[in-house]
């Protein structure tokens, strides 16, 4: 199982984001690994089982999302940067999006 997930859920229609691309990159930029969101809005396998410490990018392709629906968006892509520390078994880092606006947490 990959040590990072994550879903997508558009908050204006509340539902989920399917057909989203999304990259995990390194700190340097460097892609590690590419998925896209399924019908429930997430990607279960992105990377590999184990990630050294360091700061890591998800990057969402927002635009392609928002464009094949016919929706005006503020946002082309959208990068969340977050810490992985030795210790940890799993992050699952959620994405909650609108057309104008976005919010994150660390899942479960």
């Amino acid at each position: 199982m990959s040590l990072i997930t994550t879903h997508v859920l558009n908050t204006t229609t509340g539902t989920p984001s399917a057909g989203i691309s999304v990259a995990l990159r390194s700190q340097d930029g460097t892609e590690i690994a590419a998925g896209s969101t399924d019908t429930d809005g997430r990607v279960g396998e992105l990377g590999p089982a184990t990630l050294s410490p360091g700061v890591y990018h998800l990057v969402f392709a927002t635009a392609e999302y928002f464009g094949s629906l016919a929706v005006e968006h503020f946002f082309p892509e959208v990068t969340l940067t977050f810490s992985v520390e030795a210790s940890a078994a799993h992050y699952h880092v959620p994405l909650l999006l609108s057309p104008f606006g976005y919010s994150t947490y660390r899942g479960s």
